[in-house]
């Protein structure tokens, strides 16, 4: 029905049908916005996340150990996180917190904190698909990071050289 001037009368059933295919055609031929995904090689990274592994000394035994990690996105566009990992064995922890960026070509650049040695670094490092390999140093310390994320599964393994000894960890986490 139409309203005209105080009074109704119906529309014919051609112009309904009509108007109908013509919203119908319009919906599909308009150009969609892309959608709000996320983006970004973080995207898939908001959130708490824990796991086991394993970690060996250089000349030492293999240890099982625990982690904790929180990711927080800064900005919407997931191409900046911070980075709170905590891990611990019966022989060796760390407590590492950092600032990550990437770039529209999925280069990462960042800082990062080990704090239970008070020791501070650049990272450096690049995206591609659902892995991330990082480069982290400072004047005493340096580790290669490699981290592949699927869902809720994240793979982490580390080779780190300083004071004196090389660490290789492997780690599996869930998002909580």
């Amino acid at each position: 029905m139409q309203h005209t001037s105080g009074r109704f009368s119906l529309v014919s059933p051609a112009a309904f049908f009509g108007g109908c295919l013509i919203a119908v055609v319009s919906a599909f031929s308009i150009p969609q916005l892309p959608a709000m995904a996320a983006t970004g090689p973080f995207a898939d990274f908001t959130g708490n996340w824990s796991g086991t592994g394993t970690l060996q000394p250089e000349g030492g035994a293999v240890e099982r150990i625990r982690c904790l990690a929180k990711y927080r996105p800064r900005g919407s566009s997931q191409r900046e996180v911070d980075l709170e990992l905590r891990c611990a064995s019966d022989s060796y922890n760390f407590d590492l917190s950092g600032q990550f960026t990437a770039d529209e070509k999925n280069q990462i650049t960042g800082r990062w904190t080990e704090r239970s040695r008070n020791v501070v670094g650049s990272a450096l490092g690049r995206s591609s698909g659902n892995r991330i390999d990082i480069h982290a140093e400072s004047s005493a310390f340096s580790a290669d990071l490699g981290l592949v994320t699927s869902g809720r599964r994240q793979g982490v393994t580390i080779e780190s050289h300083g004071g004196g000894q090389v660490v290789k960890a492997t780690i599996s986490l869930t998002r909580n």
